[in-house]
């Protein structure tokens, strides 16, 4: 995975696994709502690759993904054990069927097991932390980041909650 101008955020791709070849397929998860809406507004990055989504089936996102290729998770994610453990499932039969070149993620609860079980296949992983969290780092950013290949925030002042991420600029 690259730096600087190789992240997520500026529009180039970064490198696939291993950092052999550029990335033809991602697999973008996240959460209906805002997070959807920062994901959606990633297309620069993503716009001419191959990209497959995972959220939840809510009308929001049923909307916005009209043409995209989705898989529906489980909700609600948070404390919910039995969900957890159905978007486990889910993440295992998602990834072994499109074995994308990167997972792309800023959350929330959904993006976790997509994140181990990717860890697990040697997939490369890169998690957003979400624009409006300034102050105080999110859950699912504190569960993804042991298995997180690019860690990106969206602001500067993200960087005194996690000095070695990589700064990409605010997605709304």
């Amino acid at each position: 995975m690259g730096r600087g101008d190789e992240t997520v955020g500026s529009g180039r791709r970064p490198d696939g696994p291993a950092g052999g070849g550029k990335v033809t397929h991602a697999l973008l998860v996240g959460s209906s709502g805002g997070h959807l809406a920062q994901l959606v507004a990633l297309r620069p990055w993503w716009i001419g690759i191959r990209r497959t989504w995972v959220t939840f089936g809510t009308l929001d996102a049923r909307t916005q993904l009209t043409q995209e290729r989705v898989y529906w998770a489980h909700h609600p994610t948070t404390r919910h054990v039995g969900n957890l453990m159905r978007n486990a499932v889910l993440a295992v039969r998602v990834l072994r069927h499109e074995r994308p070149d990167i997972v792309v993620s800023n959350g929330a609860g959904v993006a976790f097991p997509f994140f181990v079980i990717a860890r697990l296949m040697s997939i490369p992983t890169a998690y957003i932390e979400v624009y409006d969290r300034i102050d105080s780092k999110t859950l699912t950013a504190r569960m993804c980041r042991p298995f997180t290949s690019l860690f990106c925030v969206q602001w500067e002042e993200q960087r005194a909650l996690y000095p070695d991420a990589e700064v990409i600029g605010c997605l709304l």
